[in-house]
């Protein structure tokens, strides 16, 4: 068909369809199609079926990083989560130490892998963890955290050289491979305790549930960045 002389008309006229179009789409998937309709717009162009330059009318779908609040679980799932454990025998002893530290601190994946013997100080009950950037921090060792972990190491941790903190159950005897095995964890303790469909299945979502919690408590997002450690407020 023949397209309209007047080009601004026909550019307010794409871009008014594709608004309407991406109306009822995720972002993401609003993003894919505007870039396939570009394409075929620029395809139309070669083919001298529509004016050069037709795809500019398209407007960018704005997805901004870390807009959406973070997914957490209710402090009920988090119980039930912790509940799920099995403390007779030595697997769930070392994840409910990890869930623990994960809900009650948190800490990364990749914090319980590296955590080391010597990273806690019984005596001041405080716990060292490397952040970004190698940055070292102190964290108080909260009352059910460190019971767990005192529990795990004295009952279920394997004998060893090994100066890590938490070790593979099964042998031989390792330490944890990396932070999919953390998440694994906690993937595990959702499916025992029956929580259908929670919004995430990896050790995050602990590290956003103790954000939530800490911040429903009063806590003043200073604090709540502070024991995170990140770098922004």
């Amino acid at each position: 068909k023949p397209y309209l002389s007047d080009e601004e008309e026909l550019e307010a006229l794409v871009r008014q369809a594709f608004l309407g179009e991406i109306e009822s789409l995720t972002r993401g998937y609003a993003k894919t199609y505007a870039t396939a309709l570009r394409t075929f717009l620029r395809f139309l162009a070669i083919q001298g079926r529509c004016p050069p330059n037709l795809d500019r009318a398209i407007p960018t779908v704005p997805e901004w990083r870390l807009a959406a609040l973070p997914r957490y679980l209710e402090r009920n799932d988090i119980e039930r989560l912790i509940a799920s454990c099995d403390l007779s025998k030595s697997l769930g002893l070392r994840d409910r130490a990890v869930l623990l530290l994960l809900v009650r601190l948190g800490l990364r994946a990749g914090d319980i892998v590296a955590m080391r013997l010597d990273d806690v100080d019984w005596e001041a009950g405080t716990l060292r963890v490397l952040g970004k950037g190698r940055k070292e921090v102190c964290l108080p060792l909260v009352q059910d955290a460190g019971e767990a972990l005192i529990e795990y190491l004295v009952k279920a941790r394997p004998s060893t050289d090994c100066d890590r903190v938490f070790l593979c159950a099964n042998a031989p005897i390792r330490c944890l491979a990396n932070s999919s095995t953390v998440s694994g964890i906690v993937e595990s303790a959702l499916r025992r305790a029956g929580i259908v469909n929670p919004p995430s299945q990896g050790a995050h979502l602990l590290r956003h549930s103790a954000a939530t919690s800490m911040l429903r408590s009063g806590a003043s997002l200073d604090v709540i960045a502070t024991v995170l450690r990140h770098q922004s407020t």
